[in-house]
């Protein structure tokens, strides 16, 4: 076993995992008062900054929007659509297409919820210069090239 696997404050993996981990409790901390998780806002902020222009994005477009997987945005749509909080119809220029709107309570609730995000976010990057800091612009830009390197796998 390499120093790297041992030494847990060295271990890549291990931190983004960790942080991972304490970010996504801390967002849940927040929102649960407005009725949402961590999981179900990233699909919630995203659609409504799609549809703020009258648009009615496919599942597809806002996959492709947030990076995540379509069954895992599937399953987050319908726990939002039980929620009441968006509404989906069939696509009429594509019928294999399922199109999103929503509702006037989703709408509410991302007009409330995306300020609190933006504060609890300032506050977690704080260290690095919070939400305008070069640090954090640093971060996210190292973030995103891991993100969009292969896994291996491919």
């Amino acid at each position: 076993m390499s120093d790297t696997e041992s030494d847990v404050g060295a271990n890549v993996g291990y931190l983004v995992w960790r942080l991972s981990t304490r970010w996504r409790a801390t967002m849940d901390r927040v929102l649960a008062p407005h009725g949402l998780t961590q999981a179900q806002y990233s699909v919630l902020a995203p659609l409504y900054g799609l549809t703020r222009d009258g648009s009615r994005p496919s599942q597809r477009q806002l996959a492709d929007a947030t990076g995540l997987d379509a069954v895992y945005i599937s399953k987050l749509v319908r726990a939002l659509e039980a929620l009441g909080l968006l509404t989906r119809a069939t696509s009429a220029a594509d019928p294999r297409a399922v199109e999103l709107t929503l509702t006037e309570r989703g709408v509410d609730t991302a007009a409330r919820t995306i300020p609190l995000v933006r504060e609890l976010r300032d506050r977690l990057t704080a260290p690095l210069g919070g939400n305008d800091g070069g640090r954090t612009a640093e971060l996210a830009a190292m973030l995103r090239e891991l993100l969009d390197a292969p896994d291996g796998d491919e």
